[in-house]
């Protein structure tokens, strides 16, 4: 790597970047209108739509498990993501067809399309630094600023289309914005073109079933996989038992991987590493689950009790949602800016600090809710800025912990398993997100038959999101003792 590059970021980071941001305008195009599109025009009750949609976004981030271990070993990591991609784009227009039937084979689609695409291009990413390269984590949050520049179009320009045009409008977008992604990442290719695993492997070439080699079975396989995403959506139950079984086996995986690779090194530091990921995975779960309120309750809550009307203009009720790409946007910059100032003069927070500090800021987003009632107005809706702060605050916790995650994944993983290591970084989110439904279904205020009155369901969100954000306290707490055992279990990670 030549001297000028290094004082810079690697070209490849921006061609990442903006095919990123494209797929992000996708995924969440289509989660941002999901939840009142099962209300409003397939008139579910919130608890069932909060269980398909916390099923739906939990297997969305279970699927890079799958990805990332098939990217690691047979289709490398730019095959993987081109295939993502199409069939994120597919899965949106299947959406198009306007009936239950077809907005859950759109899902899985978007499920197995998403497992293909996340865990890569951040794999990717991940291998355009040297070891120890002071970049990586600056890096990492200019590339979460494209992920949520990619959510900030999604949440204003989809939203407003969807809820105002018509939802298929909405989705369609999305699945065009999927499509440029595409034509980015493929032209720009020669940009990451020597990162390690990009390529497809001698093994994908090898033949495995009849005239087919394992990287063309693998392709035929994944469709076959989309009706058994539509069965587990819709029997969102299991999901209970599957994920907690993939998070136990995933979690003996990487303690092994790391035991094979002590052995291997010589060392008594990777086994450690892994265990120390684990723990964080379960923090993680606990930041996004009630983080992930915002496409669920939190959007309902905006659409039932939140007073949106500004100069005159009613905002979207999905379009809230904006509030948090918007912040992160505007904040993302300084925070990149900030950790490297401060690890400059040795200030830094370590990573357990950093995660509590994020979830500290979560609770308070929370509890401000309780502020906010105090000035509802005569048709029991608070004020718009109550749910500017709310997601001002979780925008700065969320800045606190995801990108520093994703990095962190990369430092502590042995090279052998980062596919695998960074899709089990996503199964936390895959379960965060299921749990995330699951609190979302006990705060509906409307269960398809005998809603709650609006007064009396916006008590029942307050109840709630104050609950959460006490209970988040507590957790920050808890971390913050924990601080120096896990830090000695990171051997030197930062």
């Amino acid at each position: 790597m030549s001297e000028n590059i290094k004082q810079g970021q690697p070209s490849g980071l921006y061609a990442l970047f903006f095919s990123e941001m494209w797929e992000r305008f996708c995924y969440y195009g289509m989660r941002t209108l999901l939840t009142l599109y099962l209300v409003k025009s397939l008139l579910m009750g919130d608890a069932e739509a909060s269980l398909i949609y916390g099923a739906y976004t939990g297997l969305v981030y279970a699927a890079p498990i799958l990805g990332g271990r098939l990217a690691d070993k047979y289709l490398g990591y730019r095959y993987a993501v081109i295939l993502g991609g199409l069939l994120m784009a597919v899965g949106e227009f299947i959406i198009l067809g306007g009936t239950e039937t077809t907005l859950m084979i759109g899902m899985g689609a978007l499920i197995l399309g998403n497992g293909y695409f996340k865990a890569n291009i951040s794999t990717i990413v991940g291998k355009l630094y040297d070891d120890g390269d002071p970049r990586r984590d600056s890096g990492f949050t200019i590339f979460y600023i494209g992920i949520n520049l990619g959510a900030l179009l999604a949440t204003t320009l989809v939203a407003y289309v969807g809820e105002t045009y018509g939802f298929d409008k909405g989705f369609g977008l999305a699945g065009f914005g999927m499509l440029l992604g595409i034509l980015i990442f493929y032209v720009r290719r020669s940009r990451f073109a020597s990162a390690p695993g990009v390529d497809i492997p001698e093994i994908g070439y090898k033949k495995s079933f009849g005239p087919l080699n394992n990287v063309q079975s693998i392709t035929i396989f994944s469709l076959l996989l989309i009706p058994v995403c539509y069965f587990l959506i819709m029997q969102n139950q299991i999901l209970d038992y599957l994920l907690l079984g993939l998070f136990l086996y995933i979690s003996i995986s990487m303690i092994k991987a790391g035991k094979d690779e002590d052995i291997e090194s010589g060392t008594k530091v990777w086994k450690d590493r892994m265990v120390a990921l684990i723990i964080f995975m379960v923090i993680n779960i606990t930041f996004w689950a009630c983080f992930e309120q915002a496409g669920t309750s939190l959007t309902l809550f905006a659409d039932r009790n939140v007073n949106r009307e500004v100069l005159g203009w009613t905002m979207p009720a999905s379009m809230t949602q904006f509030f948090n790409p918007f912040f992160i946007v505007v904040f993302g910059s300084i925070f990149s800016v900030m950790w490297v100032k401060l690890a400059a003069i040795g200030k830094n927070p370590s990573i357990p600090l950093k995660f509590a500090f994020g979830i500290i800021q979560l609770a308070l987003g929370f509890l401000l809710t309780q502020i906010g009632v105090m000035f509802v107005n005569d048709a029991s809706q608070v004020p718009l800025l109550t749910l500017v702060f709310l997601y001002m605050l979780h925008t700065s916790g969320e800045l606190f912990l995801s990108p520093i995650g994703l990095s962190m994944v990369t430092k502590l993983a042995p090279k052998k398993i980062a596919g695998t290591a960074m899709g089990a970084w996503f199964l936390s989110f895959a379960m965060a997100n299921y749990l995330g439904g699951k609190i979302a279904a006990m705060s509906g205020a409307h269960d398809g038959t005998e809603p709650l009155s609006v007064a009396d369901g916006l008590t029942n969100y307050v109840s709630i999101f104050s609950t959460i954000g006490f209970v988040l306290l507590g957790v920050a707490v808890i971390i913050i003792i924990l601080n120096k055992p896990l830090k000695k279990l990171m051997h030197g990670v930062e």
